[in-house]
Formats: structure tokens, C-alpha cells, sequence
């Protein structure tokens, strides 16, 4: 794939929307698993958003509406939660109100695929998942994963992302040791982060809840690229004062609560790699 120097996208953006971000504090409604609540809401606090977890049908509608993202995460995904995921989802769109999905699991049972697709297709403004995920939702076979680990590389998810991005109208970003960000034309490949972050729980969830908190002040694939770039600086400031992953989710929340353009420059990396 032909790289460019003239990218739309940079490091310099990134925390351009960082600091918008901050300024504007978005209220972020998550319906999210239960793994994940208490790692999202902190990773929001300390990057600069407001969480809210709120996932009552009987609420979801006043709830959007003062929200300014919303972010729908199906890793304990249950029948009674369906509903006021499909409503959210639904009214967020009405409102014009950007959603992300996070299809956590998706491959895994035939239940979990059927509603990660039915809500692919609510029309979500991102959809950010690992590379087994995303193939998984884009219909490759044999792709399922093991249980909400993925079982492939996110190079090897890269055309299945731009598929499923065509598909949807979503923006799709593939996480992995190179997260890649796309929109059915263009690529961005983003990298940061560190190996001891898969080996603590919920914190993919976390940056798909980030992912939102950007995508209330930035369009969807801006958002998707800064909220990555930015979370894996974080991730690699984090990794670099533990000496395993359980410290990792409290170092990374003071690195999202520290961060600045030099910090991201100094541990990420912004490429466009593709243009449409």
C-alpha cells in the first residue's frame, strides 16, 4: 500500500482533539459489561470525559438525549439488555448523536454474532474491535476467535475492515499490535501501546468508551485515530512504571490524565497509509 507524507491525521491533531476533548467534557453513556464499568469510568474521568452507565430500557431515551456519545459493549451480553441497546442505539442516531460499537466476543456463539451484526447495521458511527472480531463480523470464516481473545493479527483483519466499513457507513478501527483505523477508503495505522495491555481485563473496553468521548468533538474517523494514538502513548508510558499488568489500569488512567502532544509524540505514531 502506497504511503503518503501529506496525512490529513497526525500526532499533532491527535492532541489537537485531546485538548478539545478535555474542553468540552462530554457526557459519554456507556452500556457496557460488567467486567468493564469500573475501568471505563475512570479511564473516562482521567482523560478528560463524564461517564455515565446507564443501560435501563426505561431510561435510555432521556438519556441520550443529554449525552453527547454513546457507546454500546456486548461482552456480557444477556437477553434483557437488548432492548435498551437497540433503543439507544436508535435514538442516538435520531438525535444525530455518535455511537461506537464494540462487538466484544463476536464468532464466539451464534447469539452474540447475530446481535453484533443486527447492531452493526443500527448504523453506529464506529465500530472498534480486535482483528478476530471485526473478520468475524465481516463474515470471514473461521475467524470466530477464542472466547473475546483474538486468534489473529490485525494485518491479517485489515480487508475485512474496509468490507465491513463499506458495508456499514461505520468507520471500523482494528486493534491489535498495529491498530489500523478505516473508513472503506482510507487507512490510518497507529501504533503505541504495549504487550501487558491484553493481559488486563476490560481495557479494550475502556478504549472503545474513549473512542466515543473523541467522537463527540471530532468526525468519526479523526476521532477513532486521536482516541487510539492517544490511548496508546498512555498504554506505553503505563507499561513502562509496572513490572506486570496488575498496576497497569491505575498507571494508565494518571498517563491518560498527564497526557499532552509531547507525551503522545514521544510513544505513538501516526501514519496514513492509505488514501480513497
Amino acid at each position: 500500500m502506497p504511503a503518503t507524507n501529506q496525512s490529513p491525521v497526525s500526532i499533532a491533531e491527535a492532541a489537537a482533539a485531546l485538548d478539545a476533548m478535555r474542553a468540552a467534557r462530554p457526557l459519554v453513556q456507556n452500556i457496557t459489561n460488567y467486567v468493564a464499568m469500573t475501568i471505563s469510568a475512570n479511564v473516562l474521568l482521567a482523560v478528560g470525559a463524564s461517564p455515565a452507565m446507564v443501560h435501563s430500557e426505561a431510561e435510555v431515551d432521556e438519556f441520550v438525549a443529554i449525552s453527547n456519545a454513546l457507546v454500546i459493549n456486548i461482552g456480557t451480553l444477556s437477553p434483557d439488555w437488548l432492548p435498551g441497546m437497540r433503543k439507544a442505539a436508535a435514538r442516538a442516531v435520531a438525535l444525530g448523536k455518535p455511537w461506537v460499537l464494540d462487538p466484544v466476543g463476536c464468532g464466539a456463539t451464534k447469539f452474540r454474532t447475530d446481535f453484533a451484526v443486527e447492531m452493526s447495521r443500527a448504523h453506529p458511527a464506529i465500530i472498534r474491535g480486535n482483528a478476530s472480531e471485526i473478520m468475524s463480523l465481516a463474515g470471514a470464516a473461521g475467524a470466530g476467535g477464542k472466547g473475546v481473545d483474538s486468534t489473529a493479527s490485525s494485518d491479517a483483519a485489515l480487508a475485512a475492515g474496509k468490507a465491513l466499513a463499506r458495508a456499514t457507513g461505520a468507520v471500523v478501527a482494528i486493534t491489535g499490535e498495529t491498530d489500523y483505523v478505516t473508513d472503506g477508503g482510507r487507512v490510518a495505522a497507529i501504533t503505541g501501546g504495549s504487550a501487558l495491555m491484553p493481559l488486563s481485563t476490560a481495557l479494550g473496553c475502556a478504549l472503545s468508551a474513549t473512542v466515543a468521548a473523541f467522537a463527540a468533538v471530532r468526525p468519526p474517523f479523526d476521532a477513532a485515530v486521536a482516541a487510539l494514538a492517544v490511548y496508546g502513548a498512555a498504554g506505553a508510558v503505563a507499561a513502562s512504571r509496572v513490572n506486570g499488568p496488575g498496576h497497569l489500569p491505575a498507571e494508565l488512567c494518571d498517563a491518560l490524565h498527564n497526557a499532552d502532544a509531547a507525551m503522545i509524540a514521544a510513544n505513538a505514531s501516526i501514519t496514513l497509509i492509505e488514501e480513497s
